[in-house]
């Protein structure tokens, strides 16, 4: 289970859009997605140095992303994230794609929550948002 302040996921979101006005729309995650695919408002959820959220906004050349760890798997605030990540998320690193629409009526229909709480096994992930 991950879990992320609905304050931060906001501002991820927001900066996305504004990154993608700024800079030409939106990009994939990595060249070996699908072709298919069409580059759209959304939130990564990546699983690398920890596990994180950043937008699919293209940014400008040498502009870094905003990103907000999840609660449980933040390096900076918890020793055992590594343990943590390879537990929840796997061995290797990912990213999962997380529609910006979808969630935002999401979090628009849940308008007590205050966190996004993400659960993923084998086969599945699941998104909620919650109240703390």
């Amino acid at each position: 289970m991950f879990t992320f302040s609905l304050t931060d996921i906001r501002a991820v979101l927001a900066r996305g859009h504004a990154d993608a006005a700024a800079n030409g729309g939106f990009r994939m995650p990595y060249q070996a997605i699908a072709p298919e695919v069409v580059t759209r408002a959304g939130l990564w959820l990546v699983g690398d140095e920890g596990v994180y959220m950043m937008s699919s906004g293209k940014l400008a050349e040498e502009q870094r992303p905003l990103v907000t760890h999840a609660e449980e798997c933040d390096p900076k605030t918890n020793p055992d994230y590594w343990h943590y990540k390879r537990r929840y998320f796997g061995g290797d690193d990912g990213v999962k794609f997380i529609d910006a629409v979808e969630l935002e009526k999401l979090i628009a229909a849940q308008f007590e929550a205050t966190h996004l709480q993400i659960v993923m096994d084998g086969t599945s992930m699941s998104i909620s948002a919650i109240r703390r």
